[in-house]
Parts: structure tokens; sequence; C-alpha cells
């Protein structure tokens, strides 16, 4: 399978996307620049976290209106499949791929630490492979993580099967208390419609590597890997 993982100014956690991809599960990746306006033929495209233009304006505002943005919403909007982590879930908000937006979290405060999420919908391509019973610890680090969407949005959402992640306690039970940034109903990653662009503020890469002591965000990788193997090998079969 064949990454694309953009680059920014500001971002921070590309090569951490590309090592994990690369040189963990062995995937072809290709660095794409802000400016770039050729993806490739990249089969996912994966936007990483960061502080792209300094968060200036709002995290993500600047970013959607790259060169390369005009071309991932082409990609979208045609089926391809396109996640962002952190700074890349708010720019994917930004273009409109994805429902809702990202407020500062609720304390006003930078978080950074392990926290533990839940799948909420099995049925994607980033999940596929995921244990509903089990909660999944994955680190955040972010200013602006408060998810926030209008009554009306989430109704439609729960209804499409658009959540995806939750925040939740070691336990996998969701409360208050386990959710770190006052995000509504405990959301930590969703999805768009057609379940082919996803966001979550959760760095699953940071949970990746066994010299981390923690490889949690392993199976989110792999449910893609796996998703765009067997639809591949479906579309084969097809045409045969």
């Amino acid at each position: 399978m064949k990454f694309g993982v953009l680059i920014f100014p500001g971002s921070n956690c590309d090569h951490d996307m590309i090592y994990v991809l690369r040189d963990i599960l062995n995937q072809e990746v290709v660095e794409l620049w802000h400016k770039d306006t050729d993806l490739q033929d990249c089969d996912a495209i994966a936007v990483p976290g960061g502080f792209t233009y300094g968060d200036y304006l709002r995290s993500g505002a600047l970013a959607r209106f790259s060169p390369i943005m005009k071309k991932v919403v082409e990609f979208a909007h045609n089926g391809g499949l396109v996640f962002g982590v952190c700074n890349g879930f708010q720019i994917l908000c930004e273009a409109g791929l994805l429902p809702g937006t990202l407020l500062h979290n609720e304390n006003q405060k930078f978080i950074c630490k392990n926290q533990y999420i839940k799948v909420e919908n099995t049925d994607t391509a980033m999940t596929m492979f995921v244990d509903k019973d089990k909660a999944l610890k994955i680190p955040i680090a972010h200013g602006q993580g408060r998810y926030y969407a209008p009554d009306s949005t989430l109704q439609e959402m729960l209804q499409n099967g658009q959540i995806v992640w939750r925040y939740c306690d070691e336990d996998g039970k969701l409360n208050q208390k386990a959710n770190p940034n006052g995000s509504v109903m405990n959301i930590a990653g969703v999805c768009n419609v057609e379940k082919n662009v996803f966001g979550m503020m959760p760095h699953p890469e940071r949970a990746a590597d066994p010299e981390l002591k923690n490889t949690h965000g392993l199976i989110i990788f792999k449910s893609m890997i796996e998703y765009f193997n067997e639809q591949k090998m479906l579309g084969k079969k097809e045409m045969n």
C-alpha cells in the first residue's frame, strides 16, 4: 500500500507517521510537501499532527488553503482514503471533509498525556480489526481538541455511524472524568458519511513502536492496510 504523508510548515509529527508506516509496517511512503499538486498515485493520504502555520487564526485554518489540499479534497471526493491525526483532524474539518470543529480545551490548557479511547463503529477502514470491548491507550497532545458539532449534526452522525472514537476510562466506560478536553459526547474521532475520510485527536503513531512499550495504535494502521488489500482483491475478482 502506498501512503502519502503531507508536510506543512509547522508539521512536527510527519516523521513519526513516516517511521511507523515505512519502518514498522513496511509500507511504501512518499513525502508530500504542502505546495505540491501531485499525490503521486498514493492509495491513502495521511495528514499528521503539528502546529501548521503556527496555529495562526485557528488550528488548520491556513493549512487548508495550501495547494496540496485541493488535490486531497478531490482525492477524498473520489473515494480515496484520507486520515488526519490531531492537527490533521483540524485541517480536515477546516477543509469541509469532516463535520464539526475543534475548539480550545475546556481547561484552556495544552494537554499531553496517555488517554484511553474506545471504538464506536467497527464498520470502517480504520477500525475493522479493533476490539469493541477493549480500551486503547493512545497519547494525546493538543490545545484545541474539544470536538463540537450542533445537536442536529450530532444526531445525523449517530444515525450514519460517523462517531468512530470516544474518550473513556481504562475499563472502557464513558464518563466526564475520562473526557480530557470537554469534547461533546466524549468524541475523540469521526468520519465522513462515505467512511473514507477519518480524523482523530489521539496520536496512534505514538503508540506503535515496541520500544515505547505500547503498540495499541498499530491495530488502527493495520486495519486500514488490510481494508485496502481486501478492497483491492474484491476489485480484481470483479474484473475477472
